[in-house]
């Protein structure tokens, strides 16, 4: 195969409302071990379908149907030009940095996973669950990729922009590294990978420049505009880690005003709160009665939880009598929008020019 072919076989491409065409690999028969696309046929990817992003915000905006899979495909893709933007300058400051396609793709694969271990309700699962065993999403996140998905982001050997150097590999505790909030403990990872941290955990990043817009379409909430392309490009690192130019102020202050507008109506919206605060009545006696304990020590069992399913299961549970009727009937509440809460106290500000 010659390879002006391979460059069109090698890579799909995948609409996306937000970023237009996200090229996505994929094995060439006898040349490619693995590729972006065997991760994302993964079980554990096509869960992320039955996840919302907006964890009871669908319940309120017609238009918030979309799923963690949509935003981890994004997040992927702003990896990427993450990584293209910052490679040159990355080679100039440590000596053993891989090739461009190995550092995009190590880039590529934590955006994909960075929220691979949400349970259903994603961070309202970590807050009303998880933290009876002193985990959250991250965790879980990081025994996956160490675990069931290791195999695969080890025999990766190609980003959409080519081949890995021969010899190159992604390690897959560089993913969990680049994931993790504070740096894992005990973990070595090359000193470039820990450089690379700001760009899934920092003020702007691959994840909330993705989910900020992508939430705002979706649930026709009207933001200004986002300059990604300013932005990326006043990034730069050094020593002291990810910087931005004083060109690129504004654009950075563009961005945190419509991450604030869209938490406090998206979010934040009260209509969402008192869904929040019903469920929260009883959301953790609902899971304990579908897992029998911590999600680490039954995958499997925790593979199978979503949202499709954690609503499909409390559905069936009115036919059983007893309590587990009387949490079911909560949950049409729910989702009837009978909702136990409602709004009485709220500020108004005026403003006026002084004379």
């Amino acid at each position: 195969m010659n390879d002006l072919a391979r460059q069109y076989d090698a890579v799909n491409l995948v609409a996306d409302p937000l970023h237009g065409y996200i090229k996505i690999t994929k094995r060439i028969h006898g040349e490619s071990v693995a590729a972006e696309q065997d991760l994302l046929d993964h079980p554990w990817l096509q869960r992320l379908r039955r996840i919302h992003q907006l964890q009871s915000a669908w319940w309120v905006f017609p238009g918030g149907e979309h799923s963690r899979f949509q935003h981890a495909l994004g997040a992927m893709h702003l990896s990427g030009e993450w990584a293209r933007q910052l490679y040159a300058n990355l080679t100039a400051l440590y000596p053993d940095v891989p090739s461009a396609a190995c550092v995009e793709e190590t880039l590529r694969v934590a955006g994909l996973l960075h929220d691979i271990g949400h349970g259903p309700f994603g961070h309202f699962f970590d807050q009303n669950y998880l933290d009876r065993f002193t985990i959250d999403h991250e965790i879980i996140g990081r025994a996956l990729i160490e675990g069931e998905l290791a195999s695969t982001i080890a025999a990766l050997n190609a980003s959409p922009a080519g081949p890995f150097t021969p010899g190159e590999r992604i390690e897959p505790h560089w993913i969990a590294e680049l994931i993790a909030e504070p740096e894992l403990a005990g973990v070595a990872v090359p000193a470039w990978v820990k450089a690379l941290k700001p760009i899934l955990n920092g003020m702007y990043t691959a994840d909330n420049l993705d989910y900020v817009p992508r939430d705002a379409y979706m649930c026709g909430v009207k933001v200004g505009p986002i300059d990604l392309e300013r932005l990326l490009h006043y990034s730069f690192l050094d020593r002291q880690g990810l910087l931005l130019h004083q060109h690129g102020a504004q654009a950075l202050l563009l961005f945190l005003n419509a991450r604030l507008y869209i938490y406090n109506n998206i979010y934040y919206h009260r209509t969402v709160r008192r869904i929040d605060l019903h469920m929260r009545e009883i959301f953790r006696e609902t899971i304990e009665r579908i897992l029998t304990g911590n999600p680490l020590d039954q995958l499997d069992e925790y593979r199978e939880l979503t949202d499709w399913s954690l609503i499909d299961t409390v559905d069936r549970w009115r036919h059983e009598g007893g309590r587990a009727a009387e949490l079911s009937r909560e949950w049409g509440r729910i989702v009837r929008r009978e909702l136990k809460w409602r709004l009485i106290f709220e500020d108004y500000y005026e403003f006026s020019s002084l004379p």
